[in-house]
Protein backbone atom coordinates (compact mmCIF):
# COMPACT_ATOMS: atom_id res chain seq x y z
CA UNK A 1 0.00 0.00 0.00
CA UNK A 2 1.84 3.21 -1.11
CA UNK A 3 0.73 6.47 -0.69
CA UNK A 4 1.77 9.92 -2.02
CA UNK A 5 2.00 11.69 1.19
CA UNK A 6 1.72 10.53 4.97
CA UNK A 7 -0.11 13.24 7.07
CA UNK A 8 1.20 13.57 10.31
CA UNK A 9 -2.18 12.91 12.87
CA UNK A 10 -2.07 16.00 15.03
CA UNK A 11 -2.02 18.15 11.82
CA UNK A 12 -4.59 15.92 10.04
CA UNK A 13 -7.21 16.40 12.70
CA UNK A 14 -6.29 20.20 13.17
CA UNK A 15 -6.78 20.75 9.60
CA UNK A 16 -10.08 18.41 9.87
CA UNK A 17 -11.37 20.19 13.23
CA UNK A 18 -11.00 23.36 11.31
CA UNK A 19 -13.41 22.54 9.06
CA UNK A 20 -16.24 21.66 11.53
CA UNK A 21 -18.45 24.48 12.86
CA UNK A 22 -20.64 24.26 16.02
CA UNK A 23 -24.38 23.43 15.84
CA UNK A 24 -26.79 26.57 15.84
CA UNK A 25 -30.00 25.02 15.80
CA UNK A 26 -31.55 24.43 19.10
CA UNK A 27 -34.66 22.71 20.47
CA UNK A 28 -36.88 22.51 23.52
CA UNK A 29 -36.65 19.81 25.62
CA UNK A 30 -38.48 18.58 28.76
CA UNK A 31 -35.65 18.78 31.70
CA UNK A 32 -36.70 15.92 32.73
CA UNK A 33 -35.10 14.23 28.86
CA UNK A 34 -32.34 16.43 28.60
CA UNK A 35 -29.74 14.67 30.32
CA UNK A 36 -26.55 14.43 28.17
CA UNK A 37 -27.53 17.23 25.88
CA UNK A 38 -25.96 20.59 25.39
CA UNK A 39 -27.64 24.01 26.59
CA UNK A 40 -28.15 26.89 24.48
CA UNK A 41 -28.52 28.90 26.79
CA UNK A 42 -27.71 30.77 29.91
CA UNK A 43 -29.89 29.41 32.58
CA UNK A 44 -31.14 31.74 35.35
CA UNK A 45 -32.82 30.53 38.93
CA UNK A 46 -36.12 31.56 38.69
CA UNK A 47 -36.63 31.37 42.07
CA UNK A 48 -34.82 30.76 45.39
CA UNK A 49 -33.53 27.18 46.90
CA UNK A 50 -34.87 27.32 49.63
CA UNK A 51 -37.77 29.39 49.60
CA UNK A 52 -38.35 29.46 52.88
CA UNK A 53 -36.32 28.85 55.94
CA UNK A 54 -35.82 25.27 56.84
CA UNK A 55 -34.52 22.78 59.24
CA UNK A 56 -31.29 21.05 58.70
CA UNK A 57 -31.84 18.77 61.46
CA UNK A 58 -34.44 16.54 63.07
CA UNK A 59 -34.81 18.29 66.93
CA UNK A 60 -36.61 21.75 68.31
CA UNK A 61 -36.90 24.93 66.78
CA UNK A 62 -36.23 27.72 69.86
CA UNK A 63 -34.99 30.90 70.24
CA UNK A 64 -31.30 31.01 71.25
CA UNK A 65 -31.96 33.47 73.72
CA UNK A 66 -33.96 31.24 75.98
CA UNK A 67 -31.08 28.32 76.16
CA UNK A 68 -28.19 30.27 76.65
CA UNK A 69 -25.76 28.74 79.26
CA UNK A 70 -27.62 25.16 79.03
CA UNK A 71 -25.98 21.95 79.40
CA UNK A 72 -26.18 18.49 80.66
CA UNK A 73 -24.91 19.94 84.40
CA UNK A 74 -27.33 23.20 84.04
CA UNK A 75 -30.42 22.07 81.68
CA UNK A 76 -32.58 24.31 80.73
CA UNK A 77 -36.58 23.60 81.00
CA UNK A 78 -38.80 24.56 77.52
CA UNK A 79 -42.62 23.84 76.69
CA UNK A 80 -43.19 21.83 73.18
CA UNK A 81 -45.94 23.70 71.50
CA UNK A 82 -46.89 24.38 68.08
CA UNK A 83 -45.40 27.95 68.49
CA UNK A 84 -42.27 29.36 69.47
CA UNK A 85 -42.30 32.31 71.52
CA UNK A 86 -40.13 33.33 75.06
CA UNK A 87 -40.26 29.71 76.80
CA UNK A 88 -41.48 27.64 74.07
CA UNK A 89 -40.02 25.62 71.47
CA UNK A 90 -41.86 23.55 68.20
CA UNK A 91 -40.96 19.77 67.09
CA UNK A 92 -38.73 20.39 64.04
CA UNK A 93 -37.87 17.40 61.46
CA UNK A 94 -35.24 17.79 59.15
CA UNK A 95 -36.69 20.09 55.99
CA UNK A 96 -39.50 21.45 57.85
CA UNK A 97 -40.04 25.17 57.94
CA UNK A 98 -39.02 27.00 60.75
CA UNK A 99 -41.20 30.09 62.22
CA UNK A 100 -39.69 33.23 62.09
CA UNK A 101 -39.55 33.55 66.02
CA UNK A 102 -37.47 30.95 65.92
CA UNK A 103 -33.96 31.67 64.97
CA UNK A 104 -31.90 28.21 65.50
CA UNK A 105 -32.94 24.22 65.63
CA UNK A 106 -31.48 22.18 68.78
CA UNK A 107 -30.87 18.89 67.97
CA UNK A 108 -33.17 16.39 69.32
CA UNK A 109 -30.19 14.37 70.66
CA UNK A 110 -29.36 17.34 72.85
CA UNK A 111 -32.87 17.23 74.64
CA UNK A 112 -34.82 14.80 77.07
CA UNK A 113 -38.57 14.70 76.48
CA UNK A 114 -40.42 15.10 80.12
CA UNK A 115 -43.95 14.72 79.35
CA UNK A 116 -44.95 17.61 77.07
CA UNK A 117 -41.71 19.64 78.17
CA UNK A 118 -37.85 18.95 77.36
CA UNK A 119 -34.64 19.50 78.88
CA UNK A 120 -32.21 21.27 76.72
CA UNK A 121 -28.59 20.07 77.81
CA UNK A 122 -26.71 22.33 75.11
CA UNK A 123 -26.76 26.07 73.77
CA UNK A 124 -27.19 27.48 70.36
CA UNK A 125 -26.08 29.98 69.01
CA UNK A 126 -28.05 32.49 66.31
CA UNK A 127 -28.72 30.76 62.81
CA UNK A 128 -27.77 26.93 63.81
CA UNK A 129 -29.09 24.15 62.21
CA UNK A 130 -30.95 26.29 59.87
CA UNK A 131 -31.01 27.03 56.48
CA UNK A 132 -32.23 30.19 54.95
CA UNK A 133 -33.83 31.83 52.08
CA UNK A 134 -31.68 31.49 49.30
CA UNK A 135 -29.07 29.02 51.07
CA UNK A 136 -28.24 27.31 47.88
CA UNK A 137 -29.47 29.17 44.85
CA UNK A 138 -30.48 32.98 45.13
CA UNK A 139 -33.20 33.92 42.32
CA UNK A 140 -31.58 35.21 39.13
CA UNK A 141 -28.51 34.09 40.31
CA UNK A 142 -26.51 32.18 36.96
CA UNK A 143 -27.49 28.32 37.15
CA UNK A 144 -25.57 27.37 34.06
CA UNK A 145 -24.28 28.89 31.19
CA UNK A 146 -24.80 28.23 27.68
CA UNK A 147 -22.40 24.97 26.52
CA UNK A 148 -22.98 22.91 29.75
CA UNK A 149 -23.45 19.77 28.70
CA UNK A 150 -26.37 18.14 31.60
CA UNK A 151 -25.51 15.83 33.89
CA UNK A 152 -28.30 13.87 35.86
CA UNK A 153 -27.72 15.93 38.87
CA UNK A 154 -28.04 18.62 36.72
CA UNK A 155 -31.36 17.59 36.13
CA UNK A 156 -32.52 17.53 39.32
CA UNK A 157 -31.00 21.23 40.10
CA UNK A 158 -33.21 22.38 37.18
CA UNK A 159 -36.35 20.42 38.04
CA UNK A 160 -35.55 21.84 42.15
CA UNK A 161 -35.75 25.12 40.59
CA UNK A 162 -39.82 23.89 38.82
CA UNK A 163 -37.61 24.32 35.53
CA UNK A 164 -39.79 22.13 33.32
CA UNK A 165 -37.97 22.48 30.00
CA UNK A 166 -34.67 23.80 28.88
CA UNK A 167 -32.86 24.91 25.18
CA UNK A 168 -30.43 22.86 24.22
CA UNK A 169 -28.57 22.37 21.07
CA UNK A 170 -29.67 19.42 18.30
CA UNK A 171 -27.67 16.29 17.80
CA UNK A 172 -25.66 16.69 15.18
CA UNK A 173 -26.54 13.86 12.28
CA UNK A 174 -24.12 11.54 10.89
CA UNK A 175 -24.57 9.62 7.82
CA UNK A 176 -23.10 6.49 7.43
CA UNK A 177 -22.32 5.20 4.19
CA UNK A 178 -21.02 1.69 4.27
CA UNK A 179 -19.15 0.67 0.70
CA UNK A 180 -17.99 -2.37 -0.89
CA UNK A 181 -18.65 -5.36 -3.39
CA UNK A 182 -18.48 -8.16 -0.68
CA UNK A 183 -20.75 -6.22 2.03
CA UNK A 184 -24.23 -8.18 3.04
CA UNK A 185 -26.39 -6.34 5.63
CA UNK A 186 -27.09 -6.98 8.59
CA UNK A 187 -28.91 -9.04 9.69
CA UNK A 188 -28.63 -12.73 8.14
CA UNK A 189 -29.52 -15.47 9.16
CA UNK A 190 -27.55 -17.64 6.81
CA UNK A 191 -23.40 -17.80 7.22
CA UNK A 192 -22.40 -15.72 4.12
CA UNK A 193 -20.52 -17.56 1.16
CA UNK A 194 -16.96 -17.14 0.94
CA UNK A 195 -15.87 -14.03 -0.35
CA UNK A 196 -18.77 -11.87 1.56
CA UNK A 197 -19.11 -10.40 5.25
CA UNK A 198 -21.56 -9.13 7.09
CA UNK A 199 -21.73 -4.98 7.18
CA UNK A 200 -20.34 -4.78 10.65
CA UNK A 201 -19.27 -1.32 10.73
CA UNK A 202 -22.49 0.76 10.05
CA UNK A 203 -23.86 -0.57 13.69
CA UNK A 204 -20.59 0.16 15.41
CA UNK A 205 -20.26 3.68 13.80
CA UNK A 206 -23.90 4.56 14.79
CA UNK A 207 -23.64 3.55 18.10
CA UNK A 208 -20.27 5.25 18.75
CA UNK A 209 -22.43 8.30 17.00
CA UNK A 210 -25.45 8.04 19.53
CA UNK A 211 -22.85 7.69 22.70
CA UNK A 212 -20.64 10.58 21.65
CA UNK A 213 -23.97 12.88 21.12
CA UNK A 214 -24.85 12.48 17.54
CA UNK A 215 -27.53 10.81 15.37
CA UNK A 216 -27.03 8.43 13.27
CA UNK A 217 -28.20 8.33 9.52
CA UNK A 218 -27.84 4.29 8.34
CA UNK A 219 -27.61 4.57 4.45
CA UNK A 220 -27.47 1.01 2.00
CA UNK A 221 -24.71 -0.36 0.96
CA UNK A 222 -22.96 0.95 -1.36
CA UNK A 223 -21.14 -0.63 -4.82
CA UNK A 224 -17.73 0.04 -5.37
CA UNK A 225 -18.93 1.98 -7.66
CA UNK A 226 -17.52 5.92 -8.81
CA UNK A 227 -20.88 7.04 -9.69
CA UNK A 228 -23.06 5.13 -7.30
CA UNK A 229 -20.34 6.65 -4.18
CA UNK A 230 -20.78 9.95 -5.72
CA UNK A 231 -24.62 9.76 -5.84
CA UNK A 232 -24.66 8.98 -1.93
CA UNK A 233 -22.29 11.29 -0.33
CA UNK A 234 -24.25 13.73 -2.78
CA UNK A 235 -27.65 12.93 -1.40
CA UNK A 236 -26.66 13.20 2.06
CA UNK A 237 -24.68 16.53 2.18
CA UNK A 238 -27.48 17.53 4.42
CA UNK A 239 -26.19 15.79 7.69
CA UNK A 240 -23.59 17.51 9.75
CA UNK A 241 -21.19 15.20 9.40
CA UNK A 242 -20.67 11.57 6.48
CA UNK A 243 -18.47 8.98 7.77
CA UNK A 244 -18.03 6.28 4.55
CA UNK A 245 -16.27 3.22 5.60
CA UNK A 246 -14.34 0.96 2.92
CA UNK A 247 -13.01 2.50 -0.08
CA UNK A 248 -10.19 4.73 1.36
CA UNK A 249 -6.94 2.52 -0.01
CA UNK A 250 -5.23 2.83 -3.29
CA UNK A 251 -6.22 0.22 -5.25
CA UNK A 252 -8.35 0.58 -8.58
CA UNK A 253 -11.69 0.19 -6.87
CA UNK A 254 -10.72 2.34 -4.09
CA UNK A 255 -12.75 5.64 -5.15
CA UNK A 256 -14.35 7.49 -2.14
CA UNK A 257 -11.21 9.86 -1.18
CA UNK A 258 -11.67 10.94 -5.56
CA UNK A 259 -15.07 11.45 -5.40
CA UNK A 260 -14.90 13.35 -2.34
CA UNK A 261 -11.89 15.83 -3.95
CA UNK A 262 -14.65 15.89 -6.59
CA UNK A 263 -17.34 16.97 -4.45
CA UNK A 264 -15.58 19.41 -2.43
CA UNK A 265 -11.76 19.25 -1.14
CA UNK A 266 -9.77 16.42 0.12
CA UNK A 267 -8.07 17.46 3.39
CA UNK A 268 -5.88 14.20 3.81
CA UNK A 269 -5.37 10.90 2.51
CA UNK A 270 -2.75 8.70 4.44
CA UNK A 271 -2.28 10.21 8.05
CA UNK A 272 0.26 8.49 10.31
CA UNK A 273 -1.79 6.37 12.38
CA UNK A 274 -1.25 2.82 12.57
CA UNK A 275 -3.80 0.87 12.58
CA UNK A 276 -5.98 3.61 10.26
CA UNK A 277 -2.92 4.58 7.65
CA UNK A 278 -5.89 4.34 5.03
CA UNK A 279 -8.01 7.14 6.55
CA UNK A 280 -9.05 10.39 4.42
CA UNK A 281 -10.78 13.23 5.45
CA UNK A 282 -12.26 15.68 3.40
CA UNK A 283 -15.13 18.69 3.38
CA UNK A 284 -18.02 18.84 0.42
CA UNK A 285 -20.00 22.08 1.06
CA UNK A 286 -19.61 22.58 4.39
CA UNK A 287 -20.03 19.06 5.35
CA UNK A 288 -16.89 17.44 7.10
CA UNK A 289 -16.00 13.75 5.44
CA UNK A 290 -14.17 11.01 7.51
CA UNK A 291 -13.33 8.75 4.73
CA UNK A 292 -12.23 5.28 7.59
CA UNK A 293 -11.04 2.07 6.40
CA UNK A 294 -13.23 -1.05 5.92
CA UNK A 295 -11.01 -3.34 8.67
CA UNK A 296 -12.90 -2.98 11.83
CA UNK A 297 -9.72 -2.28 13.97
CA UNK A 298 -8.62 0.84 11.59
CA UNK A 299 -11.91 2.22 11.27
CA UNK A 300 -12.27 2.13 15.31
CA UNK A 301 -9.10 3.95 15.84
CA UNK A 302 -10.19 6.01 12.58
CA UNK A 303 -13.23 7.27 14.72
CA UNK A 304 -11.72 7.49 18.56
CA UNK A 305 -9.36 9.70 16.41
CA UNK A 306 -11.34 12.12 13.79
CA UNK A 307 -14.81 11.37 14.27
CA UNK A 308 -15.06 11.61 18.12
CA UNK A 309 -13.93 14.87 18.12
CA UNK A 310 -15.18 16.64 15.47
CA UNK A 311 -18.98 15.36 16.46
CA UNK A 312 -18.38 16.81 19.82
CA UNK A 313 -17.42 20.19 18.19
CA UNK A 314 -20.47 20.03 15.83
CA UNK A 315 -22.27 19.37 18.60
CA UNK A 316 -20.95 22.14 20.69
CA UNK A 317 -20.29 19.61 23.21
CA UNK A 318 -17.81 20.32 25.84
CA UNK A 319 -13.97 18.93 26.15
CA UNK A 320 -14.32 15.24 28.17
CA UNK A 321 -10.99 13.85 29.05
CA UNK A 322 -10.36 10.15 27.87
CA UNK A 323 -10.91 7.43 30.46
CA UNK A 324 -7.65 6.14 31.17
CA UNK A 325 -5.57 4.16 34.20
CA UNK A 326 -2.15 3.12 34.28
CA UNK A 327 -1.21 -0.67 34.19
CA UNK A 328 2.81 -2.33 33.85
CA UNK A 329 3.15 -3.86 29.97
CA UNK A 330 2.98 -8.13 30.62
CA UNK A 331 4.80 -8.05 27.21
CA UNK A 332 6.67 -6.04 25.11
CA UNK A 333 4.60 -3.99 21.91
CA UNK A 334 6.07 -3.03 18.87
CA UNK A 335 5.36 0.15 16.79
CA UNK A 336 6.46 2.24 13.88
CA UNK A 337 8.19 5.23 14.34
CA UNK A 338 6.45 7.55 12.67
CA UNK A 339 3.40 6.07 13.11
CA UNK A 340 0.90 7.01 15.74
CA UNK A 341 0.09 3.52 17.25
CA UNK A 342 -2.96 2.12 18.71
CA UNK A 343 -1.86 -0.99 20.68
CA UNK A 344 -4.77 -3.31 22.03
CA UNK A 345 -4.60 -4.62 25.64
CA UNK A 346 -6.24 -6.63 27.61
CA UNK A 347 -6.73 -5.49 31.57
CA UNK A 348 -5.84 -7.87 34.61
CA UNK A 349 -5.58 -6.65 37.80
CA UNK A 350 -2.70 -3.78 37.53
CA UNK A 351 -1.51 -5.50 34.28
CA UNK A 352 -2.04 -4.74 30.57
CA UNK A 353 -1.75 -8.14 28.32
CA UNK A 354 -1.18 -6.84 24.37
CA UNK A 355 -3.63 -8.54 21.77
CA UNK A 356 -3.03 -8.30 18.40
CA UNK A 357 -0.89 -5.42 17.75
CA UNK A 358 -0.99 -5.68 13.85
CA UNK A 359 -3.75 -6.40 11.71
CA UNK A 360 -6.37 -3.59 11.15
CA UNK A 361 -8.53 -6.43 10.16
CA UNK A 362 -8.38 -8.38 13.23
CA UNK A 363 -11.77 -7.89 14.54
CA UNK A 364 -11.78 -10.41 17.94
CA UNK A 365 -9.26 -8.17 19.57
CA UNK A 366 -11.97 -5.29 19.69
CA UNK A 367 -14.35 -7.08 21.42
CA UNK A 368 -11.32 -9.09 23.50
CA UNK A 369 -9.75 -5.53 24.00
CA UNK A 370 -10.23 -3.19 27.50
CA UNK A 371 -8.11 0.09 26.08
CA UNK A 372 -5.46 0.99 23.68
CA UNK A 373 -2.16 2.16 25.10
CA UNK A 374 -0.93 4.86 22.37
CA UNK A 375 2.46 4.90 21.40
CA UNK A 376 3.82 8.04 19.90
CA UNK A 377 5.21 8.74 16.70
CA UNK A 378 8.63 9.50 17.96
CA UNK A 379 8.84 6.34 20.14
CA UNK A 380 9.59 2.90 19.11
CA UNK A 381 6.91 0.46 20.84
CA UNK A 382 7.49 -0.06 24.86
CA UNK A 383 9.05 -2.89 26.64
CA UNK A 384 7.70 -5.36 29.56
CA UNK A 385 7.39 -4.56 32.60
CA UNK A 386 6.96 -0.32 31.49
CA UNK A 387 4.15 1.39 32.99
CA UNK A 388 1.83 2.80 30.36
CA UNK A 389 -1.38 4.81 30.60
CA UNK A 390 -4.36 2.53 28.69
CA UNK A 391 -6.95 4.83 27.39
CA UNK A 392 -10.12 2.49 27.97
CA UNK A 393 -12.43 1.64 24.69
CA UNK A 394 -16.20 3.25 25.53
Amino acid sequence: MIFRERMDVAKAKEIFLSEIKGMEKTETLETIASVGRVLSMTVLAPRNVPHYRRSAMDGFAVRSVDIIGASPTNPVILQVSDDVMEGTCKPVSTGDYVPDTADAVLMVEDTIMIGDMIEVRAQVHPGKNVGEIGEDVRKNEIIFNKGHLLRPCDVAVLASLGIKEVAVYEKPIVAIIPTGNDLLPLPQDDVPPPGKTLDINSPMIGKYVEMWGGTPRYCDIVPEDETLIEKAIRSNLDADMIVVSGGTSVGDRDYVPAVVEKLGQKLAHGVGLSPGKPTALGVAKGVPILCMPGYPAAGLVALFVFAKPGLRKAGNIPHIPETSIKAILSGKIMSREGYLSYARVVLENMFAHPLMTAGAGILSSIAKADGFVIIPENVEGCEEGSEVDVVLIE
